[in-house]
């Protein structure tokens, strides 16, 4: 067992102070937190086996155990009195548990405390049927963005909201909305059972923890055109990606009908990326951003299987809130919130991310050279 300083309570609790986002527990090596996306090891001794294989009992019910003895790993959430959850997933690694631990903080965060672009706001409060994904790599903030998105329907709207989530991580109150959260494991055997039943408990807003299957992705395109909106999140890189992803859930002959129901129910893909911020700027992270907003255009381009004239069209939109992860780093590093190293290396395309911040320069020094001019 545990002796010593080292205990899981007072590792969550170091989180807050620390305002960490992770904690890793490995065997062999001492807890790691990661900082602003950074790991870094606490001053103790390496966890032994005996001690990486107990450390989470305090939080651990048998009913967990049972279920991680049969799998060799499971997703659970825990709370603490002073209202932070966690995310936690305990898994087997070398006969020996490991475990990576997500803060979630007891705060719903709005848009303007994430450093979202405008376009979230808009498309929240502008959207009322048909989905809305959220696509990001593990770490990248998208459950936060939105939990955001729902805290703010919630706010604005007085509709019925209901949730799938494996966990549940925020807990929303109720607000001018009223809304149930349905747990993967506690409440609901898994998300296509709980897709097949959401339609029957009258939602107007449906928040869909992760699209990860055939018989759920299909569920929640079905409910988007029926005049439902839905929100779902989605473990892709890039707005590219997720077509691709959605699609390959589908065999060959389907395609074509699937792409049909996506070019009607799909509102907007949203994806995005957390970069650590300068020490001057006023954050320890801020997302970069890609949007595609599904316009006529797009819709076009999406039933005809034009996906690669994607990119262009949200590069060179010049409106409506779409950009590209490149247009989305010019503006970090215009407004310094990031350094141009840090642009760079999370640039998909270096030359064009180039191009876009000359392009500013030349503008920029354009201005100067007018007001000179007028004076």
């Amino acid at each position: 067992m545990i002796q010593g300083s080292v205990n899981i309570q007072r590792l969550l609790g170091s989180m807050g102070r620390l305002d960490a986002s992770d904690l890793h527990i490995k065997v062999g090596i001492p807890p790691v937190y990661r900082v602003n996306g950074v790991l870094r090891t606490i001053e103790s001794p390496p966890l032994t086996e005996e001690e990486a294989d107990h450390l989470l009992d305090p939080i651990f019910t048998d009913a967990l155990r049972e279920r991680f003895i049969n799998t060799g790993s499971i997703d659970f959430a825990h709370h603490t009195p002073d209202g932070d959850r966690f995310r936690i997933n305990m898994f087997r690694s070398g006969n020996h548990t490991h475990a990576a631990i997500r803060r979630v903080k007891a705060e719903i965060p709005d848009f303007e405390q994430l450093h979202m672009p405008p376009i979230y706001r808009t498309l929240t409060e502008k959207t009322h049927e048909g989905m809305v994904i959220i696509c990001g790599v593990t770490g990248s903030g998208k459950s936060t963005t939105l939990a955001a998105m729902i805290d703010h329907v919630n706010i604005k709207r007085g509709v019925n909201i209901i949730t799938v989530e494996d966990p549940v991580e925020y807990r929303f109150t109720p607000k001018q909305s009223i809304i149930s959260q349905r747990e993967i494991g506690i409440d609901v055997p898994d998300f296509p059972t709980a897709m097949r039943y959401v339609v029957r408990q009258d939602p107007d807003v449906i928040f869909i923890g992760e699209m990860r299957d055939h018989e759920t992705i299909l569920a929640a395109i079905q409910a988007a055109e029926t005049g439902h909106l839905v929100f779902a999140t989605l473990h892709t890189a890039d707005t590219m990606q997720s077509f691709g992803r959605l699609l390959e859930f589908f065999p060959q002959e389907e395609r074509a009908f699937v792409r049909s129901s996506m070019a009607n129910s799909l509102r907007a893909i949203c994806a995005q990326r957390l970069l650590p911020a300068l020490s001057t700027y006023d954050a320890g992270v801020v997302p970069a951003t890609e949007v595609l907003i599904v316009n006529s255009v797009v819709k076009e381009k999406i039933r005809d299987a034009e996906d690669s004239d994607l990119p262009s069209i949200i590069a060179g939109s010049g409106g409506e809130g779409m950009h590209s992860f490149n247009q989305s780093l010019a503006k970090l590093v215009e407004k310094e919130a990031v350094d141009l190293q840090t642009a760079m290396g999370y640039a998909p395309n270096r030359e064009a991310l180039s191009s876009i911040l000359k392009g500013v320069e030349v503008k920029a020094q354009t201005l100067v050279n007018r007001v000179k001019g007028a004076r």
